[in-house]
């Protein structure tokens, strides 16, 4: 019998990635988001477009015939270092309620289905330069740097007590910064990698960017093939603790804006800082716990930005003119 699975949050960057790998793995997919896909079209076998923040709204998308085999709860209103901060209080309403109505109507089906969450490394307190890497248990004593980390970890302690209490099994990862295509790349919500891509597609060899902070914080960006591959590989495995997913690369974001200089081919841009959030200054996390399960990341950050700059700068040129900025 071919499994059914629930992808909520199927309209944005890993969700729609999500929803593509399922259905090669054969899985049927239902897709749930406030809106379908921007850069591609939904390769799910139903779609809803449904406002999780209703009750209402998450018993419809949990109900189907013979029940859901997988969850995977992703839907979240979220965004870069620029938008976290003003929009911290509609970050914390929007995704609590979200959560507590999904986690809450899935552990009332008959049908107990492998319920996935996805939390963030932004769980984590603010790390100095050259920490030593910590494990997923040393989030404890909890002091995010931010608002939106601290209703993840609300979360993952909610999903981790509703799955003892109602039998219901859970897989928690904790996401680092992801890239690729079909991410936002404007508008406010895209992460450093895209918006420094963005940057870099729209300004003339020999020009100046702009970077926040002084570039020295130090950060891991993982591919989105990588991110799905390791997805993947916490739902098939016996863990149930909260796993860090992400690549083995730390690098500062000077020696972000430097790759993706380098693979745009305009050698001669420069780098200016200006003052501008940054949060916190390193990251630097073990990620031993999904080594187990045999997943390695495969994509270095050169190998993923010669994949996602080419891309970003396609979207630039069909918004803005393909000859903006040669």
């Amino acid at each position: 019998m071919i499994k059914r699975v629930l992808v909520c949050g199927a309209g944005g960057f890993v969700g729609s990635h999500l929803a593509k790998r399922l259905k090669k793995e054969g899985y049927w997919v239902r897709g749930v988001d406030l809106k379908k896909p921007v850069y591609s079209k939904t390769v799910a076998d139903e779609f809803f477009l449904l406002d999780l923040r209703e009750r209402k709204n998450c018993q419809k998308a949990l109900k189907v015939q013979d029940g859901f085999d997988e969850v995977y709860q992703l839907a979240a209103d979220r965004g870069g270092a620029g938008y976290m901060k003003p929009a911290e209080c509609e970050m914390m309403e929007n995704n609590a309620l979200i959560n507590i109505y999904m986690i809450s109507e899935a552990v009332k089906l008959e049908k107990k289905p492998k319920y996935f969450f996805s939390s963030s490394v932004c769980i984590y307190k603010d790390m100095s330069l050259r920490a030593k890497k910590i494990t997923e248990k040393e989030a404890y004593p909890a002091f995010p740097d931010n608002e939106y980390g601290w209703e993840k970890l609300y979360t993952e302690r909610m999903l981790s007590a509703f799955g003892r209490k109602y039998n219901m099994p859970v897989k928690i990862a904790r996401f680092h910064t992801t890239y690729g295509p079909e991410a936002n790349w404007e508008g406010g919500r895209e992460k450093a990698a895209d918006a420094i891509c963005r940057k870099v597609a729209m300004i003339k060899d020999g020009g100046s960017i702009e970077v926040w902070g002084n570039g020295k914080a130090v950060r891991v960006f993982t591919f989105i093939d990588d991110l799905i591959a390791g997805i993947r590989a916490l739902m098939k495995s016996n863990i149930s603790q909260p796993t860090n997913i992400g690549s083995d690369e730390y690098v500062t974001v000077d020696d972000l804006a430097k790759t993706i200089i380098n693979v745009s081919g305009k050698n001669s841009i420069k780098i200016k800082h200006v003052i501008g959030p940054v949060g916190v200054r390193s990251r630097n996390f073990s990620n031993k716990r999904i080594y187990t399960t045999g997943w390695r990341p495969k994509y270095s950050l050169k190998d993923g930005i010669a994949i996602h700059y080419p891309w970003v700068k396609t979207q630039v040129e069909k918004k803005y003119g393909k000859h903006l900025n040669p």
